[in-house]
């Protein structure tokens, strides 16, 4: 090809990006969705002119029930867009107040995203958009403009579980240049996440960036494990390669975890700066991490100084076999006078694990333990889980 006709097919291809933009490039749409309105409403848009409906579903909108394996569940609602004569769809929201959301479209009866917006989590193995409303709460969530920490994907080794495994790990601000020892959080995620899922869903480092500089939090390390004892690493990062994740791992809530969890701190206290102490050391975690927060701080019962269980998942289970599920009263009263500095319990009102929540209330109130407890609207759902690791971790390490 001679040098003039390699000119021209340049112009060419250049000529065609620009008419065409980022939908030539990667398949988008030259419109904005969504678009944050100055009153804090907010519209989407979705060009699909052969689409006979399209609707929108987002945690922004009423909830309904869904019945799942886990019980009777809150499940978004759904909103029909606008259809104009060019095939756009659109559809505006009224006021929100300040949060993280997530939505999907629906067109003709398939889940899709939006292709106008890059944003995206993983819950699970559903991918959703998502948008903030700031001005509020939900500025918590956002990056700002302070000191921030550093998340880390590190590997260790698990000789109970037999095999190197993968953890997140948040360091504080200042970290690296410091000497400083540092306390410990340990943070567990629900079924169906893994070590990513209070990183990418939970807003994690956001959070304790925001409330450090802030002076309501101490500083911090932060060490988010993964819960699946099958798994090495999150499904597409460890060694069985991508495959679909699922809801449920097997042996998730068997006692294996909680049995060799002392892998994990060992790591941790053996590879970072830590104050290597009871008064240092936190645990919490949601839904099935809290269930393995309630189990693994009752059977180390000298080892932890600070519980939180958002939304935990106590109720009986068949596959419970494990020797961690034996002497559940002796070894809470053997927590209960080792003292406490903070035992916390938090719920959502529509939450299907309330009443289950309710009765280990009953439990700690029987053996005289202390506990605060918080009780939020909404039901089994991040918003409510961020709300919670907001509260408590101002409340450790005082």
């Amino acid at each position: 090809m001679t040098k003039t006709k390699i000119m021209i097919a340049l112009v060419m291809l250049l000529a065609g990006l620009k008419s065409n933009g980022q939908e030539a490039l990667f398949g988008g749409q030259e419109i904005v969705s969504p678009e944050i309105n100055k009153d804090k409403s907010v519209t989407f848009r979705l060009l699909a002119p052969a689409a006979d409906s399209v609707f929108i579903t987002g945690d922004f909108l009423p909830t309904t029930k869904m019945k799942t394996p886990m019980g009777e569940m809150d499940a978004p609602g759904k909103k029909l867009l606008s259809k104009n004569g060019d095939g756009l769809w659109t559809y505006t929201t009224e006021t929100l107040p300040s949060e993280l959301y997530n939505y999907s479209f629906i067109v003709d009866g398939m889940t899709i995203r939006d292709p106008n917006n890059p944003f995206v989590i993983r819950d699970v193995s559903s991918l959703t958009n998502i948008f903030i409303i700031g001005k509020g709460k939900a500025d918590s969530y956002k990056v700002n403009d302070v000191p921030h920490g550093t998340v880390a994907k590190r590997w260790y080794d698990s000789p109970g579980l037999g095999m190197d495994r993968r953890i997140t790990i948040y360091t504080p601000p200042g970290y690296e240049d410091s000497k400083e020892e540092y306390p410990v959080l340990y943070l567990l995620h629900g079924a169906g996440g893994d070590e990513e899922a209070w990183m990418d869903l939970g807003r994690t480092s956001q959070i304790i960036d925001n409330l450090i500089a802030e002076g309501k939090a101490q500083p911090m390390i932060i060490a988010m494990p993964n819960g699946n004892v099958t798994q090495d690493a999150a499904p597409g990062k460890g060694s069985d390669g991508f495959y679909k994740p699922v809801f449920m791992a097997p042996k998730t809530m068997d006692g294996t975890y909680e049995a060799y969890f002392m892998d994990i701190i060992k790591f941790v206290e053996s590879n970072y700066r830590v104050k290597a102490n009871k008064e240092n050391r936190a645990i919490a975690g949601l839904s099935m991490g809290g269930f393995h927060s309630f189990h693994i701080s009752r059977y180390y019962p000298n080892m932890f100084d600070y519980v939180g269980l958002f939304s935990a998942a106590i109720m009986p289970r068949e596959d419970a076999t494990g020797e961690v599920y034996n002497n559940i009263n002796e070894t809470l009263e053997q927590q209960h006078k080792n003292g406490l500095e903070l035992y916390y319990i938090a719920i959502g009102k529509t939450d299907f694990l309330y009443k289950a929540n309710q009765d280990l209330k009953k439990q700690l109130d029987e053996i005289g333990m202390p506990y605060e407890y918080v009780e939020t609207d909404g039901g089994h759902i991040w918003r409510n889980w961020r709300i919670y690791l907001t509260d408590f971790a101002p409340k450790l390490f005082k």
